[in-house]
């Protein structure tokens, strides 16, 4: 480990001051990276390889999904190293400043392939940028998300910073979004499709790679002041052996699992649904780019009220059932417009009443969805002291990376999933919505409503394991308080 300098112990500056809004607001920033990559993965990627470069679905979704898989490798050893780096800058930024030029060149190549490749050297290109963004993200997004578990210790102010970095997240990968379906993706003479012309996805990747570069470097500087404050590791290194074990076991702590699981079943469910999403809005809906950038614009109102509607909920019904009760109504109302039209009683396309309804059962759907990031978010960093209690080790990172991971889900099987479902349906490459076969979106719908209540109801199932609450919380601290008490007589 980096021995260049040795840290002050935790405690020696006296107690942490009060976090400030502009800490908060420069914690938040970083998360727009992970929604920009996060937006583009589950918004354009498959669409641009499959339809615009010319992949087919399958070859795109098993490349991400390989990219998945290194992932499920790398991220807890990236936390495990984050837990136990010593350096003058903490355990945590060395590693926020390192990964933004990475990122940046990263995520710009995967939006400029490389043109006459074959789809077999384009596969194993996808799969090598797609590798290099999610490894040099995670070295940025695990220490950036343990630190949220040691800027505050409060049971609700960890539910506000997770709205600001949710918020963020959202915001960034929105507006990022709305510029590309408003700005840069444009019709031409030899692309009237403006979702298919390949220029647009040429500028959004320049684009996103500056401002995941800046708002990576606005962050890590921004928090840079709480590094005399936050916990430092011990000075001798555990064994390697013994790193691995205290790395497995912060990873299935009890009260980390059934957070894992709704974390995997949400993500997965946003994933597949965001990743088909376009497909939806183009061919089932029939949509215009314009049109589909207004339910983008819907989005910023959502999260506007999830982060407002996040900590009374929190308050008055607990994390565990305000959770519950909005992952409930995203099925509700995100479902049930597919399932009336199938059921041939929901507007025809092109009718006036068609956008509106659709736009308003959008903001129920997604506000719930966003409450239940805000609220899964702030339950996971209330796992840390859970941990220490029973094991007397702290793993802000390895349990940070395990949320990461699962995070990721949200594009790698998302996209896999959704290739597979269009693959299962014969959804053609090139698809033009005006000559496309009618029964093979329907068919896709018939496949995908009943995956998304699937995975939905894994999630609350989940939700129900989690036993933390505001009371055990404290009491936990308590008793964490009263040790550290006793092994400093």
């Amino acid at each position: 480990m980096n021995m260049m300098h040795k840290p002050a112990p935790p405690g020696e500056r006296g107690p942490p001051p009060p976090l400030k809004r502009s800490t908060k607001l420069a914690y938040g920033v970083g998360s727009v990276a992970l929604g920009l990559k996060d937006n583009g993965f589950s918004y354009l990627l498959l669409l641009f390889y499959n339809q615009v470069v010319g992949l087919p679905a399958p070859t795109v979704g098993l490349a991400i999904m390989i990219a998945l898989v290194a992932d499920a490798i790398l991220d807890p050893i990236i936390g495990q190293v984050s837990d136990n780096w010593r350096s003058r800058w903490g355990r945590r930024h060395p590693f926020m400043y390192m990964a933004a030029g990475p990122i940046a060149i990263s995520y710009l190549l995967l939006w400029h392939p490389p043109l006459g490749w074959s789809d077999e050297a384009l596969f194993y290109y996808l799969i090598a940028t797609a590798m290099i963004i999610r490894t040099f993200l995670a070295m940025f997004e695990i220490p950036s998300a343990a630190l949220a578990a040691e800027l505050t210790q409060d049971y609700h102010e960890r539910t506000s910073l997770a709205a600001w970095r949710a918020a963020f997240n959202w915001y960034g990968g929105l507006i990022m979004v709305l510029l590309t379906f408003r700005v840069f993706l444009q019709p031409s003479a030899e692309h009237p499709v403006a979702q298919l012309n390949p220029d647009g996805y040429a500028t959004y990747g320049i684009f996103a790679s500056v401002t995941m570069f800046a708002v990576i470097l606005i962050s890590a500087v921004g928090t840079h002041s709480r590094i005399p404050w936050l916990r430092q590791p011990p000075a001798k290194k555990p064994p390697f052996v013994r790193a691995l074990r205290d790395m497995f076991s912060a990873m299935v702590t009890p009260a980390l699992l059934p957070m894992l699981g709704a974390g995997l079943f949400n993500a997965m469910a946003y994933g597949l649904s965001v990743a088909l999403g376009l497909y939806f809005n183009t061919y089932f809906w029939g949509f215009s780019a314009a049109q589909i950038s207004l339910f983008i614009m819907v989005q910023f109102g959502s999260s506007a009220l999830a982060i407002w509607l996040a900590a009374p909920l929190s308050h008055h019904l607990g994390k565990r059932n305000a959770a519950i009760l909005c992952k409930l109504l995203v099925p509700i109302f995100g479902l049930t417009p597919i399932a009336l039209r199938l059921a041939g009683v929901f507007p025809e396309n092109g009718s006036p009443a068609l956008l509106p309804i659709m736009m308003t059962t959008h903001l129920i759907s997604v506000t719930c969805a966003s409450i239940v990031a805000i609220l899964l978010g702030s339950m996971g960093a209330d796992v840390v002291e859970d941990h220490e209690l029973r094991s007397g080790r702290r793993a802000e990172g390895v349990m940070a990376a395990a949320g990461i991971f699962v995070a990721k889900t949200t594009s790698g099987v998302g996209i896999f999933a959704s290739s597979a479902l269009l693959a299962f349906v014969g959804f053609p490459e090139g698809a033009n919505p005006e000559t496309l076969d009618p029964s093979i979106v329907r068919n896709l719908a018939l496949v995908f409503a009943p995956a998304m209540a699937l995975l939905h109801g894994c999630a609350i199932l989940c939700i129900l394991r989690y036993r933390i609450t505001r009371e055990s919380h404290a009491e936990t601290l308590a008793e964490l308080a009263r040790r550290r008490a006793e092994a400093e007589r």
